[in-house]
């Protein structure tokens, strides 16, 4: 059964449609959300949010776009959200704000020092960079889906990302170098 239909059916109540819907992409959503959460946690809290959201907004979905570039937008902005929500709870004063080490579960093991330190660089990104950033480049979707995703033109994506790669290479410097002056 083709996602759209599936889409239709939980916007009547359909709750076997529902588990279909939710087996076929809790995955896909977790990642997202471990993405920008970078704990596990969290990720699951905001997977949970999101199918909420899938059950009580399906009706919503008018099939502009994919079932799963709707799903993936859902996720981002559930994941920027619930960030905001957390962080905004919490002063500077009352908690350590440095980026916790973020070891993600699907990177070899080979390289999980270096994407650590790549997810905490991505971490001080403004969050459309750091959208534009992980949607691209973490998750390799096509520049033309992320536009999709994030409801922009394709020029805009291509902007952000720019900025982006920028930024990060700015901070790697910087980083290298006070590696260098402490040997």
């Amino acid at each position: 059964m083709d996602q759209n239909s599936l889409l239709a059916k939980i916007a009547n109540g359909d709750r076997n449609s529902f588990r279909i819907f939710f087996d076929t992409h809790s995955e896909l959503v977790f990642n997202v959300a471990l993405k920008f959460a970078r704990n596990k946690q969290d990720a699951e809290e905001i997977t949970q949010e999101v199918f909420i959201k899938v059950f009580r907004f399906a009706r919503n979905f008018e099939g502009k776009s994919s079932a799963t570039t709707w799903l993936y937008r859902m996720a981002v902005n559930t994941s920027l959200n619930y960030l905001k929500k957390y962080k905004k709870g919490h002063s500077i004063e009352s908690v350590d704000i440095a980026p916790q080490k973020f070891y993600h579960p699907g990177i070899e093991s080979d390289h999980k020092e270096k994407a650590n330190l790549m997810f905490e660089l991505v971490e001080y990104l403004p969050d459309k960079q750091k959208t534009a950033f992980i949607l691209s480049y973490v998750d390799d979707l096509p520049r033309k889906e992320v536009a999709a995703i994030m409801e922009m033109s394709l020029k805009a994506v291509e902007s952000l990302l720019q900025r982006a790669k920028k930024k990060l290479r700015v901070n790697l410097e910087k980083i290298y170098q006070e590696r260098r002056i402490d040997k």
